[in-house]
């Protein structure tokens, strides 16, 4: 099993949903987050005045799935998630050692 984060822009939440939906991902996790890498911050407008905030709105993913499809995930949300612009985000594939369904004691991937 592995363990999939993807930290993205927030108009692409929509598209990389859909993505993941034709490649079997039954569910995700989303969150609201901020931080910054090569983009350095941005420049916005409050009651007309001007400042730079050095943190970057995004929405981070996380996604446990079968090790058969985390390929397919990856490339899904590459594909929809990708502008060609700086800021598009980073994905982390991480091994997952097991998954534990509270409310029938599944496990492992039959808990996913």
């Amino acid at each position: 099993m592995k363990f999939i984060v993807a930290i993205i822009k927030p108009f692409k939440l929509d598209e990389v949903r859909d993505a993941l939906t034709e490649v079997g991902v039954a569910g995700m996790t989303v969150s609201e987050v901020k931080g910054f890498g090569r983009q350095k911050g941005q420049t916005e407008i409050y009651r007309g005045a001007e400042y730079t905030t050095n943190m970057v709105p995004k929405v981070k993913l996380e996604i446990a799935c079968s090790s058969d499809i985390a390929a397919h995930v990856v490339e899904a949300i590459q594909n929809a998630a990708g502008t060609q612009s700086i800021g598009d985000g980073k994905i982390f594939m991480i091994s997952l050692e097991n998954a534990v369904r509270i409310r029938t004691g599944e496990t492992g991937e039959t808990a996913i």
